[in-house]
């Protein structure tokens, strides 16, 4: 939801498109089944659909000094049509000409040219500088509605109309004239006419210039500004206006004197306005992760799909069943239904980061480790706080488990102490300290009889617990952080992975090693799940891989590429019908069971 309109409604009026990370989603809105666009090698900047909805093109980010691609992608197929790379860092904006003929590319601040491509001849045709350089840099850009030689520019105190000559294979600029104002644009929009273009401002103003006379005709509004900045437009047929803006308000305003004569709250900023056929229904992104459908005549959001919008740090399955699932993430918890793939429930404590979640094995409670040092449990069905036990750990609680008959929650904190907490009916008592760990710890399994457990640290050990007498049982040293560790479930092996990218086998027994696995080719493993009957597991790190592994003949028997980000977490569905995995960019993702 951070990409500026990036949420596109296709011409057919069934699909939708939307970036995440380094693929494009297609997702079809009658039955929200979706198809990915695999290509991009970093995370996608911007997308674009062009008229006849045939031809779709997105642009990505990539290192300083390199080159950014734009691809373009059959979108009937879903595949390849060409890779066009000439500008460096980031593509800042993409447009198609009415007639498929060309793409416009925008170059980001380190790269600020503009690009004319040719469709049919995948090459490109000319370029230019995009901004004087007295102006400040161009970030969006807008292809006129008829023509295939006009398209605009504009960005920090720049508005340019664009001629191109295909002859001479030149690009020539007009500057537009604003008088005494001076605006930063974030956001333009074309005429269906081509007589005349608006242009939102971060100033909270919209300006109305001609395309003829390159001159402003008019702004508003003049008094009552949108705060925040106007983020977004939309252009209706009777020549009204939807604004979204930087607080989150979706406005219709008269097209002559900008007049707000409906108006709407959503959550987080608006990022894309995007309309669905002639408009009598559009949709609306913001940078919160929500997408909403709105009905022109009522004007009544309607929220149809969420997401987290941070990092996202644990995933857990109550037991027994995979219809529901909850994930944590900065300031929430959220509970999914599987099969729908929709949000049940939503528990929000602003400004805190939820470590590690769990759900308790009777169902009555989801046990919570958060970064202000408490651990608080909720109600599951309503997310009411039922009890918040204070001061758990002094560097912010990391890790959490419960015992199977309910009565203990055992807790990892990043001073690297576990403790072990009592849970009554209504008395929360600390029952023990183990201080062995000399950093924080990231994992915790329990044993199924509840008289052992394995705590896994970032200082290069784990650590094989009584908790009935409350002492060390074994100990396994590695020169690496471990993130975590998963008892096989016949319970004599342990195994473990962490930033040094190796699985390890270790004997419960004795805490010998048995083995070592090369577990990824690049990056930390983060994540670790293995089936219920134990012949096969599942990891997922930093390379971006579900990789699914054969436990006895340690290989892989299969690799899911999909994610974008750092995977943090993954678990395999009780009844093994599939995997989710999620991940730093805020991803949620579910693959088949082999």
């Amino acid at each position: 939801g951070h990409i500026l309109s990036g949420l596109i409604c296709h011409p057919d009026k069934e699909h939708v498109l939307y970036p995440l990370g380094c693929t494009v989603v297609i997702q079809d809105m009658a039955n929200s089944k979706q198809t990915f666009l695999h290509g991009h090698t970093n995370n996608v900047s911007c997308v674009v659909v062009s008229k006849s909805g045939t031809l779709v093109a997105s642009g990505q980010v990539t290192f300083m000094g390199f080159k950014a691609d734009i691809i373009l992608w059959d979108f009937k197929k879903e595949e390849q049509l060409a890779r066009l790379s000439l500008h460096k860092g980031k593509i800042e904006g993409l447009a198609f000409s009415p007639n498929d003929l060309y793409l416009v590319s925008l170059g980001g601040q380190d790269d600020g040219s503009v690009v004319v491509w040719s469709i049919p001849k995948k090459e490109a045709v000319c370029g230019s500088p995009a901004s004087a350089r007295s102006a400040g840099n161009a970030s969006v850009l807008a292809f006129s509605r008829c023509r295939d030689e006009m398209f605009v520019t504009a960005g920090n105190g720049t508005i340019r109309i664009w001629e191109l000559d295909l002859k001479n294979r030149k690009i020539r600029p007009t500057e537009c004239q604003t008088g005494q104002l001076r605006r930063v644009i974030t956001c333009v929009k074309m005429a269906d006419d081509d007589s005349y273009f608006y242009v939102g401002t971060s100033s909270g103003d919209i300006l109305k210039l001609n395309t003829n006379s390159k001159l402003m005709s008019d702004y508003g509004p003049q008094k009552e500004k949108f705060s925040m900045g106007v983020t977004a437009l939309l252009l209706l047929k009777t020549g009204d206006l939807i604004v979204g803006t930087g607080g989150g308000i979706v406005a219709l305003c008269k097209g002559s004197n900008y007049k707000v004569m409906k108006k709407i709250q959503v959550q987080g900023t608006v990022t894309s306005l995007t309309r669905r056929g002639q408009g009598h229904q559009f949709f609306v992104g913001t940078n919160e992760s929500q997408i909403y459908r709105i009905n022109y005549t009522e004007f009544k959001e309607e929220l149809i799909a969420t997401c987290h919008n941070e990092a996202i740090h644990d995933i857990v399955f109550p037991l027994g069943t995979s219809d529901l699932f909850a994930t944590c993430s900065t300031n929430d918890i959220r509970v999914w239904h599987t099969p729908e793939n929709r949000e049940l429930l939503r528990i929000v404590i602003p400004n805190m980061t939820c470590r590690a979640i769990e759900f308790m094995s009777d169902g009555r409670s989801i046990i919570s480790a958060w970064n202000d040092g408490k651990i608080r449990a909720f109600m599951p069905e309503t997310g009411r706080l039922m009890y918040v036990i204070d001061h758990a750990h002094s560097l912010g609680v990391t890790a959490i488990a419960a015992t199977s008959n309910c009565r203990r929650i055992i807790s990892g904190g990043g001073e690297g102490q576990v403790r072990v907490w009592e849970i009554g009916e209504r008395t929360r008592k600390l029952e023990e300290v183990l201080k062995e760990h000399i950093s924080a710890v990231s994992c915790i399994k329990i044993k199924k009889n509840d008289r052992e457990c394995v705590t896994a640290s970032l200082d290069g050990t784990c650590i094989i617990w009584d908790i009935v007498r409350f002492t060390r049982n074994q100990m396994i040293l590695a020169n690496t952080l471990f993130q975590c560790v998963c008892y096989h479930p016949e319970e004599y092996q342990i195994i473990t992975s962490g930033t040094d990218r190796r699985i390890g086998y270790w004997e419960v027994f004795d805490g010998s090693a048995i083995r070592e696995l090369e577990g990824s080719a690049s990056g930390s493993i983060n994540g670790m799940d293995i089936t219920s009957d134990g012949a096969y597991f599942a990891t997922g790190g930093d390379d971006h891989l579900v990789k699914m592994w054969d436990y006895n003949e340690g290989e892989v028997t299969h690799v899911g590429v999909g994610h974008s980000g750092s995977i943090t977490r993954l678990k395999i569905c009780p009844g093994n019908k599939y995997i989710v995995s999620v991940s730093a960019d805020g991803a949620i993702l579910r693959w088949k069971y082999p």
